[in-house]
């Protein structure tokens, strides 16, 4: 069914002005004795918020010291790492924190120290003891617990010796640390307290907090995202598409009750005024006050409001009301929090790009200073007690430095733990349905009762010719089948990405789908790629399970840092305590020339933390998409253009039953004995072509192995192919400059170097552009050119006439020139 939103072109057309609602700027003005006679603060809340912020500055001055000195209280540390410091800014973080609960999830900047504290404090004061005993007794089976313990201690105090020996060591790379030392200082995080991951990548949060809130709406799931990014993120394109995502006109206008409204989450951005040294305000962005870029996103504007982040009264006063806004399913929301950063971005900054005086301004109005002196005001604290405090803070410091900074009772990770993170092999059962996860029976499905009508062989039984899609399971169809099942077994699955629903994917994969599933599982994207990957990292963090799509391999362009540094990441940056089943969808296309036609298989594949798999059959597509969404690894998962229309040609047939294919194993489609012809994708169809030639005119059986999956790969069947053979070429369509050809040649002439007759040979596309649709025969490898590699470097074939492609007098003449 088509969505009902029509466009009046009678409405659209008429003259009118747009009116964009006032953004409130510092509106704050209560203290600290307001609250308290108000009754939404105690003055136990009060001297809290002073000891969290006192805590979270002595944090950073401690590691300040370490990484300018080479020690702290006279003990000698070396820290190799970096420490990016958020001195001056605790009052943003702990005013944050104040109020939120473990089901609400922060997700950070490289500048996280400060939060992830705050964060944790207030995690700490909420949860129920018998619930905080078993959080630090399981984590890591107790590990961190079993060195901070203490005969006697108190619970809370004893976890915040926890929370501050848990993060230090973590900077410290130690194995004791809240991520086992793979995560570090810009990575750090804790799951148990609401503490999601915190990104190295300027702005990298945005994304994946409202892909984390697409789970908690989707999923029902209790609690609101936060996303802790910086003013100067607001010139990043990635946190632009993530203010779109989250405020997409369709959760109000197309998404069911109890879906229905805006996403929860908040973006905070932490306003310091900088990046590193270039200022935001009046130099590398066009605003004044940074509230203004809600402007226009959704009727709300975001709720936008500029808060004085100096203030931690402010801020808490803004979460409480903005929480109210998110309950009403009002989301998203936008804060400017105006905080300053007295130290410098790194300790090695000088802040050579601002003015003593400047810095000097905001030290005569630092926050905890301030927020010291309304305790004495509002008679919550005395001097003594101020003093008593930092005392306090200073033992709590010391305590977690000499035991971070010991390496026998904080050793290092060793390189096979950190090799044993990085994919959890693990298979993940299904969840079960809810009443609203489907809108009919699969039974009742039009696209299921066609491909139930289709002959699964893709053979005509008597004449063993082959038969086209109208006739015969497809890739596509496969595909399809694959996906529809684990639709109507799982509630955490949802789909989106360009033109996924009512266009049914720009390929017809998901023909028949909108029919069965409701906007809240399947649904159209902005064409926002770097926001589509991003959420998915989210979703999945959050504990859901989403299949997206970039639709042209092309794109992945856009969603680098999304694929790259984000999905691939964040399973092993926690050694293992999160999982990422996420599936990214690709086309590898042709006949659209130098954008859209391009195998970019070998980037994936070499970015550790993915796994890359490329089928080329109806018989694979559908086993090895059943896998990977039965997984809880990351899969890049590949698909050609070429084939999608392609039957079934190897397998007796495509079963109509669940089956999985594993990932990593290569398939040997056609057994040979003179020679070993490997592909990946669509290629696979150009070697049957080869090897029939070769059978037929030369007499030559040839062996093709069709490699189904990149990253892993299992080299046993290969190697064991070679061995028989002798000789190998590898074959694909991607650009034979740095494809992922090149390893697995490089490996097999390794594992198999005495069993070869001949030099292992690669045939890739043309090292150009693709060119449009009319020269393509030029770019990529047909069966004429894998015979020409043949003849030219492994086998002569008799009476072949090859071109010069292979030959040593034009291969190092192009090399040169870098085609």
């Amino acid at each position: 069914m088509v969505k009902d939103l029509i466009i009046d072109p009678q409405e659209v057309r008429q003259a009118a002005q747009i009116a964009i609602p006032p953004i409130p700027v510092n509106q704050y003005r209560g203290t600290l004795s307001d609250e308290i006679s108000a009754h939404r603060l105690t003055t136990r809340d009060g001297v809290r918020v002073y000891r969290d912020m006192l805590l979270i500055r002595r944090f950073e001055e401690m590691l300040g010291q370490i990484k300018k000195l080479g020690s702290f209280q006279s003990i000698q540390y070396d820290h190799k790492g970096p420490a990016h410091l958020s001195v001056g800014q605790e009052a943003a973080a702990v005013g944050e924190a104040f109020l939120l609960s473990v089901d609400d999830h922060i997700y950070g900047s490289h500048r996280s120290h400060g939060e992830i504290i705050a964060k944790g404090l207030s995690a700490i004061e909420k949860m129920a003891p018998d619930d905080l005993r078993q959080t630090l007794e399981s984590y890591f089976d107790g590990e961190i617990l079993r060195i901070v313990a203490e005969p006697g201690d108190d619970l809370r105090e004893t976890a915040i010796d926890y929370l501050l020996y848990g993060l230090l060591a973590e900077v410290f790379g130690r194995r004791t640390g809240f991520n086992r030392g793979l995560g570090g200082s810009m990575h750090a995080f804790f799951p148990p307290f609401g503490i999601y991951p915190n990104n190295a990548l300027v702005g990298g949060s945005a994304d994946i907090a409202a892909g984390a809130a697409l789970y908690k709406k989707v999923q029902r799931a209790p609690g609101i995202t936060v996303a802790n990014i910086g003013d100067a993120s607001t010139g990043c394109g990635p946190v632009w598409e993530a203010l779109n995502f989250a405020s997409m006109g369709q959760f109000w206008r197309l998404w069911s009750e109890p879906y229905r409204g805006g996403l929860p989450v908040v973006f905070a951005f932490m306003n310091n005024f900088y990046g590193m040294g270039g200022q935001t305000r009046g130099e590398t962005m066009g605003f004044e006050q940074l509230a203004c870029l809600a402007a226009g996103l959704n009727r709300f504007n975001l709720h936008a409001e500029s808060i004085d982040g100096n203030n931690p009264l402010a801020v808490i006063d803004a979460f409480r009301r903005k929480r109210d806004v998110i309950a009403r399913g009002e989301g998203p929301v936008l804060l400017d929090i105006v905080t300053y950063r007295q130290s410098g971005h790194s300790p090695s900054d000088a802040s050579a790009y601002r003015t003593r005086e400047e810095i000097a301004l905001w030290r005569q109005v630092d926050p905890i200073r301030e927020f010291g002196e309304q305790l004495i005001e509002a008679g919550a604290a005395s001097q003594s007690a101020l003093r008593a405090t930092e005392e306090y803070a200073d033992r709590k410091m010391l305590k977690a430095f000499r035991l971070a900074s010991d390496l026998e009772t904080s050793p290092r990770i060793s390189g096979v733990e950190i090799a044993q993170v990085m994919f959890s092999d693990e298979a993940d059962a299904p969840r079960g349905l809810r009443e609203d996860s489907v809108l009919k029976p699969l039974s009742e499905n039009s696209r299921v009762q066609a491909i139930a009508n289709k002959n699964r062989s893709g053979r005509e039984p008597e004449s063993g010719c082959i038969l086209p899609e109208s006739q015969a399971v497809s890739v596509r169809d496969g595909l399809f089948e694959a996906i529809i099942h684990r639709f109507y077994e799982d509630a955490r699955l949802v789909a989106y990405g360009e033109e996924n629903r009512d266009w049914d994917g720009a390929f017809a994969v998901y023909r028949g789908m909108t029919e069965s599933l409701p906007y809240h599982r399947l649904f159209n994207s902005p064409i926002s790629e770097a926001a589509i990957v991003g959420s998915a990292v989210g979703y999945a963090i959050e504990g859901g399970r989403a299949l997206v799509e970039l639709m042209y391999c092309d794109f992945m362009g856009r969603a680098g840092d999304e694929i790259f540094n984000q999905l691939a990441k964040w399973q092993a940056m926690s050694a293992g305590v999160l999982r990422m089943p996420v599936v990214l969808r690709v086309s590898v296309g042709s006949k659209y020339g130098a954008q859209h036609s391009q195998d970019w298989a070998a980037l994936t594949a070499h970015i550790p933390g993915l796994k890359v798999v490329f089928p080329a059959t109806p018989y694979d597509a559908k086993g090895l998409m059943a896998s990977a969404l039965a997984g809880s690894d990351p899969v890049v998962f590949f698909e050609s253009q070429r084939i999608y229309d392609a039957t079934e040609q190897f397998q007796p047939e495509v079963p109509a039953s669940h089956y999985e294919v594993p990932i990593g194993v290569p398939d040997v489609k056609r057994e040979g004995s003179d020679l070993t012809i490997l592909t990946v994708g669509a290629t696979l169809y150009r070697a049957v072509e080869a090897a029939n030639r070769l059978q037929q005119e030369f007499g030559l059986q040839a062996e093709i192995v069709d490699a189904r999956s990149l990253v892993p790969f299992d080299y046993d069947p290969l190697v064991a192919s070679v061995k028989k053979t002798g000789r190998l070429l590898l074959a694909s369509d991607a650009c034979e400059r740095g494809s992922f050809l090149q390893t697995l040649a490089t490996n097999v002439q390794q594992l198999a170097f005495d069993y070869l007759d001949a030099p292992v040979t690669v045939v890739g596309a043309k090292n150009w552009i693709t060119p449009p649709a009319e020269l393509e025969d030029l770019f990529f490898p047909s069966s004429e050119t894998l015979l020409d590699a043949i003849h030219n470097r492994i086998l002569p074939l008799p009476h072949w006439r090859p071109s010069d492609e292979f030959s040593n007098t034009t291969v190092i003449p192009k090399n040169r020139k870098g085609v």
